[in-house]
Formats: structure tokens, C-alpha cells, sequence
């Protein structure tokens, strides 16, 4: 990696459009730091601890989620900054920086598809293998269909989520078609998951704002997200009562389905939609979401034969369809040409497209016997691969004597660990 930034870095004296510190205002500056800060810690903090839902899993979802997103920033920067430039030497600044978490956020979302049934080896050559393919497909949409997707809809949530599912599907394994003991939350391990659910929360007009125009369409890409992550979250919370049984909500619904208005406002963040649209974006997001972690998971592992731990089906790839359905609308009320609606149905086709294709070779690849694939027994297991000795006391009610053992299971309670 630090060989080939090397070789392709701008050593900043050839006259170049990019922005760079020292042209630039220093509020210019300052904003777009700041902007870069909101995006990074949905990265590394929101995304990392939205993974640590599972009892067993907790050190290797939000540990992995760094280790990938380290590696995916480096590589991210090295493969759109040779498209973007044809192969030139490429300038390194803060939107080249934003732009490289935005292609870290795709391996991230398939990552979470993927959560508990893959070795560190074939996460790493999931991350090289997407962000070859998620920039040669941002590009296309970008640069040859010249389509409007601001917050990524399309091109990272969409593409994420079904290059996610159908590397999956490649690597769909009967033993693990039922619940595997340790494929459940407790507690706690659902309360971290809502820490990150919040900071994504907060964080996602940063997100959706943050490559849009100066001034104008950047203000009018952060009141719209605001607007559609509100009614997601009153939607959400109303249709998880509904659905479940004695009217209580599920967790999971509320960890999901409250981002989903993120998602599906992405497209036409930026675009001069009524601002009850923005709302109504988000509030059918949150149905779609909430409906699918009801029904369409369940029917995706038992017949589509998809085992969607995360279940990024139904937060990243149908809210990203949507909006990306969305944003033709958009474009439609707004009586822009039918070339130009044409142009973001192919932006949307080409993002499911290549993401399926790309994730089938790759799941393909990552199905050769010696990349070290965990067992069945070994899954959503985190003591595979870390350290986690844990001290389990019990206090004697007779002598008031304790006892101290040393336990693998971190989670176990001192009564599973003795009789």
C-alpha cells in the first residue's frame, strides 16, 4: 500500500483542480474537516459497534470493523485516485479522504452479511476484491451516466448490501441454516449495538452532505436526511408494536429501521423535494425495514438459502433500492428530461448489477478450502481468533468463602460455569 501511494501521490506542484488546504478559505477548510471527522466516526465508531449485537461475536465485530476500514481507506484512495485520474498521479485531501470512507462504508455493510461466518484472511481479500469493483462502478455512474446520487444510495448502500448477500449466498453452508447457539444477543450485547445505531444516527446528514455542492444543495441535503431520520424513527417505533406481539418493540427494529430514512433519502438528498416528501421517504423506508427483518429474512435463510446475519437486506439494500426509485421520481416532478431519469435507472441497474456479479466471483473465491473458514461449531465465536479469558467469582453462602475460576466464555454467568 505505502509503495503505491508512493508512486501515484501529486507532490503538489503541478497545477491541479483538487482542493487543497492552501487554497482554500479556512472556514472552507474547517467545515470540510469537520464534515470528514462526522463521516469518520460513522465508520469507525457507528458502523463497529452496530456489529456487536451478537453475545460471543462483541471483540471481532468491532474489531475487524477497524482492522477493515484501515485497510479499506488505504486501498479505496489508491483505486479511485487511478480511475478518477486515468492512471496519473493523484491528490490526497480531505474529499479524497471522505470519498475513500465512502468505499470503506460498502465493505462494511457486506461485512455485515458475512458477520460471524468468515475468517479474518477471507475478509481481507473481500475488502481489496469490493472496492475494486464498487470504484469501477462509481465511476460508471458518476462519470459516464453522470447520475445524481449524492448520499450513495445507490452506489453504497444498494451495492453493499447485495455484494454482501450474494457473496453469502456463495458461501451458504446447511449446518448453519438454523439459529446456531451463539447466533443470538443478550442484553448487553444489544445495548452496545444501540450506542452505534445512535452515532450513525446523529452522524448521517454529515454522510449525505458531505460530497454535495457548497451552500445551497449541501444545506438542502442535511435538512432533508434530518427530516426522513426523524419520521423513520416515529414509523419504526410505531410498526415494531404493531408487528410484535403484545405490542413491545424488538431491539433490532429499533437498531435498523430508525436508519433506514438515511438510506433511502441518499439520492435525492440534494435535490428540491417538498420537505413532507423528505418525511414520507423516510417513514415508508422504516415499513420496508421493519417488515423484512419480520418476514423477508427468515424466508431469505430458510428458501433462498441467504444467511443474512446482519440482516443489511433490510436496512442497506431495500431502503437503498427504494431510494433510489426514489430519486427518478424526484427527478420526474421536477420535469427534468427523460434522459436524465434514464440515467439514474441505469445508475441503479448497474449498482445491483455488478454488485451481484462482483460479490458471486467473489464469494467464489473465498470458498477455496485454505483460506482458513471457521466450522460450523466455530462460528460467531470470537475466541477463534482473540484472547478473551475471562475471572468468573462465586461467593459460598455457608463460610462466605470465594472462589475464582477462569472462564473462556466472557459471557457466561457464574451459575452455567458451576454446579
Amino acid at each position: 500500500m505505502v509503495i503505491l501511494v508512493m508512486s501515484n501521490e501529486d507532490d503538489g506542484d503541478s497545477d491541479s483542480d483538487d482542493c487543497d488546504w492552501e487554497d482554500d478559505g479556512d472556514e472552507d477548510a474547517v467545515c470540510s474537516l469537520a464534515v470528514f471527522q462526522d463521516v469518520h466516526i460513522m465508520i469507525f465508531v457507528g458502523f463497529g459497534f452496530l456489529m456487536t449485537f451478537l453475545k460471543k461475536y462483541g471483540f471481532s465485530g468491532v474489531g475487524f470493523n477497524l482492522f477493515l476500514a484501515a485497510l479499506g481507506l488505504q486501498w479505496g484512495t489508491i483505486v479511485q485516485g487511478l480511475l478518477h485520474k486515468k492512471g496519473k498521479n493523484f491528490h490526497i485531501g480531505i474529499k479524497e479522504m471522505i470519498n475513500a470512507d465512502f468505499s470503506t462504508a460498502t465493505v462494511l455493510i457486506s461485512f455485515g452479511a458475512v458477520l460471524g461466518k468468515t475468517s479474518p484472511v477471507q475478509m481481507l481479500i473481500m475488502t481489496i476484491l469490493e472496492i475494486a469493483v464498487f470504484a469501477g462502478n462509481e465511476y460508471l455512474v458518476i462519470e459516464k451516466f453522470k447520475a445524481s446520487d449524492t448520499g450513495a444510495s445507490m452506489t453504497i448502500h444498494a451495492f453493499g448490501a447485495y455484494f454482501g448477500l450474494a457473496v453469502a449466498g456463495v458461501l451458504y453452508r446447511p449446518g448453519l441454516r438454523w439459529e446456531h447457539k451463539n447466533e443470538e444477543s443478550v442484553y448487553h450485547s444489544d445495548l452496545f449495538s444501540m450506542i452505534g445505531t445512535l452515532f450513525l444516527w446523529i452522524f448521517w446528514p454529515s454522510f449525505n452532505s458531505a460530497i454535495a455542492k457548497p451552500e445551497e444543495n449541501q444545506y438542502r441535503a442535511i435538512i432533508n436526511t434530518y427530516l426522513s431520520l426523524v419520521a423513520s424513527v416515529i414509523m419504526a417505533y410505531a410498526l415494531s408494536s404493531l408487528v410484535e406481539r403484545r405490542g413491545r418493540l424488538d431491539m433490532v427494529h429499533i437498531q435498523n429501521a430508525t436508519l433506514a430514512g438515511g438510506v433511502a433519502v441518499g439520492t435525492c438528498a440534494d435535490m428540491k423535494i417538498p420537505l413532507c416528501a423528505a418525511m414520507g421517504i423516510g417513514s415508508i423506508a422504516a415499513i420496508i425495514s421493519v417488515l423484512g427483518y419480520k418476514f423477508l429474512s427468515p424466508l431469505l435463510a430458510n428458501k433462498l438459502m441467504i444467511k443474512d446475519t446482519c440482516g443489511v437486506h433490510n436496512l442497506h439494500g431495500l431502503p437503498g433500492v427504494f431510494g433510489g426509485l426514489a430519486g427518478i421520481l424526484a427527478l420526474y416532478f421536477q420535469m427534468h428530461t427523460k434522459s436524465s431519469m434514464s440515467r439514474q435507472a441505469a445508475a441503479l441497474g448497474s449498482s445491483i448489477g455488478s454488485a451481484v456479479v462482483g460479490g458471486l466471483a467473489t464469494g467464489l473465491i473465498l470458498k477455496l478450502p485454505f483460506w482458513d473458514q471457521p466450522s460450523d461449531e466455530n462460528c460467531y465465536d470470537d475466541s477463534l481468533y482473540w484472547k478473551v479469558m475471562y475471572t468468573i467469582q462465586r461467593e459460598n453462602i455457608n463460610d462466605g468463602s470465594v472462589t475464582v475460576q477462569m472462564a473462556k466464555d466472557p459471557f457466561a454467568l457464574p451459575d452455567q460455569n458451576y454446579e
